[in-house]
């Protein structure tokens, strides 16, 4: 294989200072009994940030999703945009990218199943992001029983 054609592969991080100070952001709106910012988006408590870090941002070519659920359930990965500084603003709704990646896991079933044209146009949508960011955020809303600790998910590319 020509150097540089390797497969690259990078693992999606919990992030879990980041999915407290969304939480707290939340909790301070109950406490004060204020309305969030017209268009703000809250964090749920079956949602996390999750971050990507692009050791490498130029030539990638997204080959697939490599997602591992430990038992059936559904998560749902929802990329943010670019224009979000996690530590200097809030999150908008306008900065959530469509379309989503939903993989769910049925009972007696071993593969995870997904919607193969979004989870393209997805992965394909992260190459652009790739050459202008550093580190990308994901949001992951987990359901039917589904847990953070029951996630391995990462996206590869040919770089």
């Amino acid at each position: 294989m020509a150097a540089g054609a390797a497969e690259l592969e990078l693992p999606f991080a919990l992030d879990e200072q980041l999915t407290k100070c969304m939480r707290l952001r939340v909790q301070s709106l109950q406490q004060r009994s204020e309305r969030p910012q017209d268009g703000e988006k809250l964090l749920r408590p079956n949602e996390y940030v999750y971050r990507v870090d692009f050791v490498r941002q130029h030539n990638l070519r997204f080959l697939r999703w490599r997602v591992r659920l430990g038992k059936p359930g559904k998560v749902t990965v929802t990329g943010i945009s670019q224009h979000w500084t996690p530590d200097l603003t809030n999150l908008m709704t306008r900065q959530l990218l469509e379309p989503a990646g939903i993989f769910w896991k049925k009972p007696e079933v071993k593969e995870v199943e997904y919607n193969e044209a979004d989870a393209q146009e997805f992965g394909e949508r992260l190459n652009e992001l790739a050459r202008i960011r550093k580190v990308m955020y994901f949001l992951l809303a987990f359901a039917d029983g589904l847990e953070p600790a029951h996630l391995k998910c990462s996206i590869v590319f040919k770089g």
